[in-house]
């Protein structure tokens, strides 16, 4: 009996030994080894720690559609100090898999001080169930939530990306400029997502179309300033950021400035007529060519028009005609115009990055300075800055801060023009288009200019025989048609529903722009109007 009991001692004794042994190993022994497992694994979460709210675009109906949400996917990783020996074979089984060379594998495998390597972390189901049919110790597969955006690379610049290996993993785009609050709160845009499809798909077959390097369209409300759409090419799939250069991350509509060209005769004509130094019908004679500080500027057409009014110079674009009117009201009033519509700040848009025109030249400019940032070359303008200022003219003559966000109030910057001004702007716009006929929209009026500007030739002086086409145009641009004809559509046909911007960079064969940006605006201002479903404001 006492043998038994002994023998009962023992064994227990030898259990609870053993129980204290294992504590001591686990706690003491390989405490920095299961640390730093669970720190991997806790890291591998990344920035949702904290779960990140969506970001939804909007329609005209106020319905919601997710632009960016979260989503989990299955993520492969190892702890290399597990590994440890195995690295040349775990490589050469894992890589037909993860379809990573053996080589970087075996790199990050011989890294025993790290406490993870991410192998994967978008996997497919079948390199899942590959992987563990292998059964490879010191190799993991766990769920983590991560950033998906439905709609791919729709309004891509807009958006950003997530980096989820960083505690504040917002790139780019909404998810850098709004990401704290992303942490505590949805976030919905006053981007339409029918009118951004339409417009990027519109964009994207006019690129193809003529070999373009890039592009850029966008879309505003000119009485509140939101912001409609917004997109550029050559852009990229935020789902799959890693397979896109640095470059394509950045927004060209707030991070490029460009010289403009003749739509700038348009900024050039408000200033010369709300100074009242000239009107739509005052006249001058063109010869084809002015000569200032030595320098010889002629017509695009290498035309000489005669006698034309202002209204003539618009239509048939003219670039004696704009500096004519620069010259009449003199370079300090063109000057504090080009301040007053904001070209030397920031618009203040919700997005990071954003940088501002360049008119410094003028500060201390010559003649030939002056003349030639009347028709929009020798000074740079951002796409968004441009777009404002032409909704400046389309909301009788005050500049709206642009928005991004649909919690932001309209907010009024300043009147650039006056109301009466910007009627008439408007008319000779209008002129315009129904002159060159080809963005006319059957009973409706438009009001549009075009630009076409050589791009300059940075690595020394002058230009290049390179263009870049613009099209700015805002519509319905009469205010004959009462606001009680459209009421059911929520737009008043007395007052213009948008402004457009499309912007086409180094078309192949230099085309002007009647021939390339010209039926896009159109082809856009169509839809928006059918959109709306906006009353004709011309019967």
């Amino acid at each position: 009996m006492r043998w038994r009991i002994t023998s009962l001692i023992f064994i227990f004794g030898s259990l609870y030994l053993f129980l204290i042994f294992n504590v001591y190993n686990l706690q003491i022994e390989k405490n920095d080894f299961y640390f730093k497992k669970a720190e991997a694994l806790e890291k591998l979460s990344g920035a949702f720690k904290k779960p990140r709210k969506n970001i939804y675009f909007i329609d005209k109906n106020n319905n919601l559609a997710p632009a960016a949400l979260n989503k989990e996917y299955p993520a492969v990783f190892a702890v290399p100090k597990e590994i440890a020996g195995n690295a040349a074979i775990y490589a050469k089984k894992l890589s037909p898999i993860l379809n990573i060379s053996a080589e970087e594998l075996e790199r990050k495998f011989n890294k025993p001080k790290n406490e993870y390597a991410l192998l994967i972390q978008k996997a497919s189901a079948e390199q899942i169930e590959e992987i563990k049919k292998l059964n490879l110790k010191g190799i993991y597969i766990k769920n983590e939530l991560l950033r998906f955006y439905p709609f791919g690379d729709l309004a891509s610049h807009l958006l950003g990306y997530v980096e989820p290996m960083e505690e504040n993993g917002g790139r780019y785009g909404a998810e850098l400029y709004f990401n704290d609050l992303l942490f505590d709160k949805n976030l919905t845009l006053t981007i339409d997502y029918n009118i951004q499809a339409q417009a990027e798909e519109i964009l994207k077959k006019l690129i193809e179309k003529y070999r373009a390097e890039a592009g850029t369209v966008i879309v505003q409300e000119p009485q509140t300033g939101k912001i409609l759409a917004m997109g550029s090419f050559p852009n990229f799939d935020p789902n799959n950021y890693s397979k896109f250069k640095v470059e394509n991350f950045l927004n060209p509509a707030v991070e490029a400035v460009y010289e403009p060209g003749s739509v700038f005769k348009i900024i050039t004509m408000a200033a010369g007529i709300d100074s009242g130094k000239i009107t739509p019908e005052t006249s001058y004679f063109d010869t084809g060519s002015i000569t200032l500080n030595g320098r010889t500027i002629r017509n695009w057409d290498l035309k000489a028009h005669g006698k034309q009014t202002m209204t003539g110079v618009i239509e048939q674009s003219i670039n004696t005609g704009s500096i004519f009117a620069q010259r009449t009201m003199g370079p300090d009033i063109f000057y504090n115009y080009l301040v007053k519509f904001g070209f030397n700040e920031l618009t203040g848009i919700a997005l990071p990055g954003e940088i501002k025109g360049k008119i410094n030249n003028l500060k201390t400019g010559k003649d030939i300075d002056f003349a030639t940032a009347s028709f929009g070359q020798g000074v740079s303008v951002t796409p968004i800055g441009l777009i404002s200022a032409f909704s400046a003219i389309a909301n009788d003559g005050v500049l709206m801060k642009p928005l991004i966000s649909a919690d932001e109030k309209p907010q009024v910057v300043r009147r650039v023009v006056s109301s009466e001004t910007a009627k008439k702007i408007a008319k000779m716009m209008v002129s315009a288009v129904e002159k060159n006929k080809i963005a006319v929209i059957s009973s409706y009026s438009v009001a549009g200019k075009t630009g076409t500007a050589f791009v300059p030739n940075f690595g020394g002086k002058g230009y290049t025989d390179q263009v870049i086409n613009t099209y700015m145009g805002f519509a319905p641009a009469s205010a004959e048609t009462p606001a009680s004809a459209n009421a059911s559509a929520g737009k008043s046909a007395s007052k213009p529903a948008f402004t457009i911007l499309i912007k086409l960079d180094k078309p192949y064969g230099s085309p002007l722009a009647g021939q390339t940006v010209v039926p896009a605006f159109r082809e856009l201002a169509e839809f928006i109007l059918n959109y709306y479903n906006i009353a004709p404001d011309r019967l």
